[in-house]
Order: C-alpha cells, then structure tokens, then sequence
C-alpha cells in the first residue's frame, strides 16, 4: 500500500491518485449500499440482551413495601435509587429516578432555571439582559440543540482528553455573571471519548465565578459504557463540588438508554440535596410520581450493582468488535496518508474523526450520495458552524460488523477524494 502523505506527492502522482479515487467512488456508488451510521443506537442485539424485562415485575410490591401501580413517589423507587447511587458514586438521597429520558430531565431543569432561578440564583434566568453557556467541543449536538431553543447563547472551548479546558473556561467565567453553565460529558465523551480527570473536574468545581448561580450540567450518559476492561472511573464531581464550597453547581444525569431499553428505561438526576428538593418541587406541580412498575422491573432484572456491571460487559462484547473494525479499516486505508486523524475510544459510543480541513461537509455529501448516511457536519458544534469544516462523528454500534466494514471502506475512500480534490485544487490555483 502506498502511503506516502498527499502533502508530499507530485502534481502527476496527486493527480494519479485523484483519478484512482475517483474510479473507486463511481464503484462504491454502483453498490447500491444503504448503510446508517448517523445516531448512537443500541443494536437489536444489545436490546435483545434485555428482553427478560417484559416478563418483569413478578410482583406489584417493592422490598420496602411500595404498591408500584400507585401514585406517589416522586423521586423514584428507594431500591432503584440505592442500585444506582452506588454505580454513580452519590448518595441515596442525592438521586432522583424518573421517566426514561435523562435528556427531558436536562430540559425541565433549564426551563425552570430559566422561569424561577435556582436555589442560589439572585433571580430566575429569564429576567436576566442575557443567559450564556460555555460548550466543549466537539460536543453533544443536542444539548447545543437545548440551548438554542431555549435562547441561551453558547461559548466553546476546546475538548482536550482530560476533559475541557478548564483554565479557558476559568477565564471566561470568572468576570462575565451572563454565564451562567456548562455542559461536561465526563465519561467516554461523545464524540471524543475523552473521560474528565479529577483534577480538571476539581478545577471546574472550585474555580470563581462571576454568577453567583452557575452550573455545570454533567451528563454521565456513558459512564458504565466501557469498550475494554480497564474501566473508567467518573470524577466524584458531587463530593468535589462540595469540598470546594460549591455544593450547588453540578447537576448530574444519567440513565439506562444504552443499558437496557433505549425507549424504555430509566433516567436519573443527581444533585445537592437543596437542589433535589428543588428540582422535585418543581416537578411536583406536573407529575405524581414516575412508572414505579418500570423501576421496579429494573431493579428485579438486574438484582445488585453488580449486576448492572455484569450486563454491560455483554454489551462490551457485542459492540467492542464493531470499533475494533472501524479502527482496523481507517488505519489501513488512511494510516500515513495525512487526510485523517481518529481516535480509539475505551468506552462511549463514538469515533471522533477529523478531516483535512474544509472537506468534512464534502466527505458527508460524497458518502450520502454513495447510499452511506452520516452525521450532518458541523453537528458537534454549537449553531451546527465547525469553524475549519474538519470533524465528523461516526456511531458504528446499531449496524452488525459487516456493514460497519462496508461504511467504513466507504467513508475512507470519500476522505480521500475530498482530500484528493482540495489538494488538486491547491496545486491549480499555485
């Protein structure tokens, strides 16, 4: 295999090799391939691995006594909560377990940031002149998502491997009060799979900030999710927060999405025990109490933390192969060309891959029109804008191995004859 990098070909052997890529598209596109690698999904065998949650619960009542088909009940079942409170390094009482969506809970906790303040806020969000927050990236295209309809702006930093760059977001925070959060995927970030340290997470936890009531929304949507079995420990950002005098600034979520049913399962919200009781007051004025049967089902389907940790190494072995194949493809096809970088994550459910810059929207366009769907461009990016048109989020869990194979020999050919037809164009235009 030649792989000598593009920057170092001759104008006849670039042009050579924009012609070979060429071919190969033409010969991808006659594939007919309908292949979906846009959203990180479980794949019908990893929700297999819980079906036994319909025949779940056996019985009407919890341990501690609870008829489960009744009203109440507001944070959620005790032993559900006890369950998860140690997988997520918080106390009992510090957690809330509700519906099946951590994303709704993120949402109702903005709104009513936004309508009534929180329970250090000098007044609500929405009589504030202007309400930012500060986004990682490359981040999570739906909390930018959650931010833009609601009308707070968005400031970025950069997503290093230990996390965000704390010092960049120290420095914003510290004299500007409209920013008011931040949002932080600690564990096996989407797309990076960058895991926060303790350090960084101490940094975010005790650093000055200029508004009195500022949040970091910590979404520890992947924190059990690990793909090897040297397992990632999450940050204790609750006891950190703490400790530094600031009990009142995360606000943890989490859920069972990706560990049992991803429409079916159950979120959770961890907090200071001021801020669960202010979050439950509010949602008090809208709910009863959350599907206790659904809670109850869990907790008798997996029995102990442990067994929580058991059934995510089943999903370790199903999904583990499919990032091993999307590495093995990538480094064969573009390993030593200089089109590409990507990382290998230990846990999560993406593969962050950067292009040469100003093609990953043509890359996209090349595989959607070779029947290969992507993740839009720009999407890890608030307002959907990647400044240098570099990044694009790859999800290889939901297809079986042998199309993650195919879409992945696709998109490598489509990161070469975009980086092919820059690199012509940068040699005609000199």
């Amino acid at each position: 295999m030649n792989a000598t990098p593009l920057a170092d070909l001759s104008a006849d052997d670039l042009a050579a090799l924009l012609h070979e890529q060429q071919a190969a598209y033409e010969e991808l596109k006659a594939k007919g391939l309908s292949l979906d690698l846009t959203r990180g999904k479980p794949s019908a065998q990893q929700l297999d691995l819980s079906d036994r949650l319909l025949q779940l619960p056996s019985t009407t009542r919890s341990a501690s006594g609870v008829d489960v088909r009744n009203y109440g009940g507001l944070e959620g079942l005790k032993e559900l909560r006890e369950m998860f409170a140690e997988l997520l390094w918080v106390e009992p009482e510090q957690l809330v377990a509700g519906g099946s969506s951590s994303l709704t809970m993120m949402r109702e906790c903005l709104v009513d940031l936004v309508l009534f303040g929180g329970v250090d806020s000098e007044r609500p969000w929405g009589q504030e002149e202007k309400v930012r927050f500060v986004c990682p990236v490359p981040g999570y295209d739906r909390h930018f998502t959650l931010l833009e309809s609601l009308g707070i702006e968005m400031l970025t930093v950069p997503m290093d491997d230990d996390g965000p760059d704390a010092e960049a977001v120290a420095a914003l925070v510290a004299d500007d009060p409209t920013i008011k959060g931040m949002w932080v995927v600690p564990t096996y970030a989407n797309p990076t799979g960058a895991v926060v340290t303790q350090e960084v997470a101490a940094r975010l936890t005790s650093m000055p900030t200029a508004a009195p009531d500022f949040k970091i929304f910590w979404d520890n949507a992947y924190a059990l999710h690990h793909l090897t079995e040297d397992e990632a420990k999450s940050a204790d950002v609750l006891t950190l927060a703490s400790a530094a005098g600031h009990p009142h600034r995360p606000i943890m979520f989490a859920s069972t999405s990706k560990i049992t049913y991803a429409g079916a399962g159950v979120a959770f919200l961890a907090a200071s025990t001021d801020n669960v009781a202010w979050y439950l007051r509010h949602l008090g004025n809208g709910s009863i109490g959350p599907d206790k049967v659904n809670h109850l089902r869990h907790v008798e389907f997996f029995g102990t933390p442990q067994g929580v940790r058991d059934h995510m190494v089943k999903h370790r072995e199903i999904i583990a192969p499919k990032f091993a194949e999307v590495d093995r493809v990538l480094t064969e096809r573009l390993g030593g060309r200089g089109v590409a970088t990507w990382n290998t994550p230990a846990g999560g459910y993406f593969v962050n891959l950067d292009v040469v810059p100003g093609t990953a929207s043509r890359v996209v366009e090349l595989a959607r029109e070779a029947g290969v769907a992507l993740t839009p461009a720009g999407s890890s990016f608030p307002y959907k804008q990647d400044p240098d048109d570099t990044n694009i989020r790859l999800a290889p869990t939901m297809p079986p191995v042998a199309e993650v194979t195919g879409a992945m020999e696709a998109v490598a050919t489509c990161v070469l004859l975009a980086a092919a037809e820059k690199a012509s164009q940068g040699t005609q235009d000199a």
